[in-house]
């Protein structure tokens, strides 16, 4: 498992400083089922805004 995930969104609620993502856990899907061929044929479904 990842030592550090980076994330780059300020607005979620799980952004912690130094662009860390300190969610218990992390949600990727894909658009196209299960086979991506780039990161931008993904989604972050952890991502809550923050309040």
């Amino acid at each position: 498992m990842a030592k550090d995930v980076l994330c780059d969104v300020n607005s979620c609620k799980y952004w912690a400083t130094g662009n860390k993502c300190n969610a218990s856990s992390i949600y990727v899907v894909s658009h196209r089922g299960k086979q991506a061929a780039n990161s931008e044929e993904t989604d972050c479904k952890t991502f809550e805004p923050q309040i």
